[in-house]
């Protein structure tokens, strides 16, 4: 059964300079039980929000089962993780979330890369560890809310492709 564990809307970004620095500390309410969608739009109260740089990474998707076993699931910089999909496996279909207040769907365009703020968010290697399985980056189809608990998960495509 498919699951969302985590969803976080950041107002802010709180990774600049160096990793070694460490973050900026994050601000309240990052971590949230539910977010509101928008179409082409992405989180609303997320900084990526209505961004047109954006448009097509505004919400982000990791699978839990990506993560490096020990992880620290409150630092893994993703808007979703979702576990029981695996959504590395996805780019260029369309991912169909129903948390149970109806249906959103998300257009999965490209693979979210891991960085060097991995090794320090989520732990030592997590950047190498997860080298092809860091999530992916998708822009809403539908408004609609998502929250944390059992999900109904319809997968569709291919149907788009990137630059499509």
């Amino acid at each position: 059964m498919a699951e969302i564990l985590q969803l976080l809307a950041s107002p802010v970004h709180r990774f600049e300079g160096r990793p070694a620095d460490g973050p900026a500390p994050a601000p309240p309410g990052e971590l949230v039980d539910e977010l509101q969608i928008r179409a082409g739009l992405g989180i609303v109260g997320d900084r990526y929000f209505g961004k047109s740089a954006h448009r097509e990474a505004s919400v982000t998707v990791i699978a839990a089962e990506s993560l490096p076993p020990g992880a620290d699931l409150t630092h893994v910089r993703r808007n979703i993780l979702l576990s029981g999909v695996a959504v590395d496996e996805l780019v260029g279909h369309t991912l169909t979330l129903d948390s149970g207040a109806g249906p959103v769907r998300l257009a999965v365009h490209r693979p979210a890369n891991p960085c060097a703020w991995m090794d320090v968010t989520i732990g030592p290697g997590a950047r190498r560890h997860l080298r092809g399985r860091g999530g992916v980056r998708c822009t809403p189809l539908d408004d609609g809310v998502l929250r944390v608990g059992p999900v109904t998960v319809t997968i569709d495509g291919p149907t788009h492709t990137r630059g499509a």
